[in-house]
């Protein structure tokens, strides 16, 4: 069997980029900028909060439009 666990440990080192690559596995690069990116995103939330809300509001206030303008038609 230590052929077999050499000749795996061999092709998992030829061929770790690629593994990380097709399995999208965290590098410790990326686990490293992990909590700066989390926070980076934590900050969008209000504004997208209120987006959400505003976008909604315009929408309401077109669709009224709309059903104004097909009772005049």
């Amino acid at each position: 069997m230590i052929g077999m666990d050499s000749y795996l440990n061999a092709y998992v080192d030829r061929r770790m980029q690629n593994i990380v690559d097709e399995w999208d596995l965290s590098t410790g690069r990326d686990l490293e900028t992990f909590t700066a990116r989390l926070a980076a995103l934590e900050q969008e939330i209000p504004d997208l909060k209120a987006s959400r809300v505003a976008h909604g509001d315009r929408l309401t206030a077109l669709e009224n439009r709309a059903k104004r303008l097909k009772g005049l038609m």
